[in-house]
């Protein structure tokens, strides 16, 4: 029977059981996958805490993943629990409770919580990244105000730069925020913002000056703010386990004293923030990519058609071996622009650039591809490899499109 064909090995059955379970097992052998080892050059302090994430992530994560997706839950026990790890506030400065790790560190941790929950580890990208500009633009009072009850997650954070009528085109956005004496009183929208209505905290960016990016600020904005309301929880391909909701601003009055650095410093703020978020954002699809890796290698162990297995099959051999070595050039390049990004260099933002666009393009084919080798099997959502493809397809266009991205890298490569 049909039923009796599908793989019997523990390893199969944990995943089914227990849909997200087996990413332990998975994880855990290294030695048959030596050639992708995502710890391959890492110091000794960077395997400790890449192997308490890639633990973390298989003990309090991939179990709960389908779930989680299925049901849209909004994991916040689970996500305070990695904050007690130091993953609140991964690169923040340690004095206001952050990790003060680096921007390496911090791809590292956001690929192995990946392997767990992408759509969840996705979120926390984005709210380490509001914590960063906190920490990094705000004046002391703010960042004690803000940042240790973020670090904790205690509070979580949502980055509000696009609208509906700004996407890529960040700097026509037309949120407007008019000064009045000792405040601002804000009117607009903002789409897509990943947490939107679950979520403690808002660093908006929006217009204060004239058209253009120098007439935009910083602002940051409290939950039960006078004004400031939620669309509808927006139905969404994957990245289920975050909420995703328009944030609406009516007459929204806000202190000047929660805007983040001076006027029109906004869109710098916005523009530094991302750099960091798309070497965030290309590591959570490195970890789907990896799982996914593992996830077609065992299949195709396990699977039999024509009498073999289909590891026996050198079509299927050769693209295995492509998916090893497109995953190992991605996170080699993810890699290098955290470097790159860490120690201040001239060709950092372009080196994010690069990486985004190369690493959500490549390991979403990969994951796709593994999903193509799982056969009919990878269309039930009983097998892990669909919703890895479901939640890292945005990735390509979130953060800045990929389109996006070359523009970036060709104006860079053209303007001498």
């Amino acid at each position: 029977s049909r039923e009796a064909e599908r793989p019997r090995t523990a390893m199969a059955m944990a995943w089914r059981a227990a849909p997200r379970a087996a990413a332990r097992l998975l994880l855990g052998r290294r030695g048959i996958a030596s050639c992708i080892d995502p710890s391959t050059g890492l110091t000794e302090d960077q395997k400790e805490f890449q192997k308490v994430a890639l633990d973390f992530a298989a003990k309090e994560m991939a179990p709960y993943m389908a779930e989680w997706d299925e049901k849209e839950i909004f994991p916040v026990e689970t996500m305070r629990k990695a904050a007690q790890l130091g993953f609140g506030g991964i690169y923040v400065k340690p004095d206001v409770g952050g990790s003060g790790l680096s921007r390496l560190d911090t791809s590292i941790i956001f690929e192995a919580l990946s392997t767990g929950c992408t759509s969840t580890t996705a979120y926390m990208s984005i709210h380490n990244m509001c914590v960063w500009m906190i920490d990094t633009f705000g004046n002391e009072e703010q960042r004690r105000r803000f940042c240790p009850s973020l670090c904790s997650m205690e509070k979580f954070a949502s980055y509000c730069l696009t609208e509906p009528g700004s996407g890529s085109d960040a700097a026509s956005l037309l949120t407007s925020a008019q000064r009045k004496g000792d405040t601002y009183v804000l009117n607009g929208s903002k789409a897509f913002i990943s947490g939107g209505g679950d979520t403690d905290v808002y660093v908006v960016m929006c217009r204060t000056g004239g058209p253009g990016p120098k007439g935009i600020s910083c602002l940051v904005l409290e939950k039960g703010m006078p004004g400031l309301s939620f669309g509808k929880k927006e139905k969404k391909v994957g990245w289920n386990s975050q909420p995703t909701r328009a944030v609406i601003f009516e007459d929204c009055v806000v202190p000047v004293g929660n805007r983040l650095g001076a006027e029109g410093q906004g869109f710098s703020i916005a523009m530094q923030g991302l750099n960091g978020g798309r070497i965030n954002i290309a590591s959570c699809s490195l970890g789907a990519a990896h799982a996914s890796v593992l996830l077609a290698q065992e299949h195709l162990t396990v699977r039999k058609q024509f009498g073999e297995p289909l590891a026996s099959n050198q079509y299927l051999q050769f693209r295995l071996a492509e998916m090893a070595t497109r995953l190992v050039a991605a996170r080699l390049m993810v890699r290098n622009a955290a470097r790159a990004l860490q120690d201040g260099r001239e060709d950092a933002a372009v080196l994010c650039s690069m990486a985004k666009l190369f690493a959500t393009d490549e390991c979403f084919g990969i994951c796709n591809q593994a999903l193509q080798m799982h056969g009919g099997y990878g269309y039930l959502k009983d097998y892990a490899v669909q919703q890895f493809v479901r939640d890292i397809r945005v990735h390509q266009i979130l953060e800045g499109t990929n389109e996006v991205m070359r523009m970036i890298v060709a104006r860079n490569l053209l303007q001498g």
